[in-house]
């Protein structure tokens, strides 16, 4: 199944929630995160719509300099947040990829499972939360040997 695909064989019965008693990924644990990241990815694709229409119909000519000075910093913003989603679109395909791919949930360090409570909290987690901190603190090192 490709990413382009977004039905899947596998019903979700209603209001499941994944646990650490059940086999990890199974096909329903895997449909839950891969409908999780659909319907995240169509709010930030939905967002940046909405930001393109807004920016498309508001116009930038204002009279008054300090109006118009405020219109692009917010622009700048909107934009600086949108790149941030993209970025984040990205990860979010990664992540389908993953689950098409049947390597979703296992820390790319390790090959260990990562936390459902950790998936739940950042379903485009690649790194359990210990080799997250491993690496968070190794470059926290590298700063400081540079500062």
């Amino acid at each position: 199944m490709s990413l382009a695909q977004e039905s899947s064989s596998t019903i979700l019965p209603p209001d499941y929630k994944p646990s650490e008693k059940e086999k990890f990924m199974n096909p329903v644990m895997l449909e839950y995160f891969r409908q999780k990241l659909l319907s995240w990815r169509s709010e930030l694709l939905a967002e940046s719509n909405d930001t393109i229409r807004g920016m498309q119909e508001e116009n930038l000519q204002k009279p008054d300099i300090a109006d118009r000075a405020s219109a692009e910093t917010d622009h700048a913003l909107e934009l600086r947040t949108r790149d941030r989603e993209r970025k984040l679109i990205s990860k979010i395909n990664a992540a389908l990829e993953k689950i098409d791919e049947n390597t979703y949930g296992y820390c790319e360090e390790t090959g260990e499972p990562i936390s459902i409570a950790r998936l739940e909290a950042r379903p485009i987690a690649t790194l359990s939360l210990e080799a997250q901190e491993r690496h968070e603190r190794k470059e926290r090192t590298q700063r400081d040997m540079r500062e």
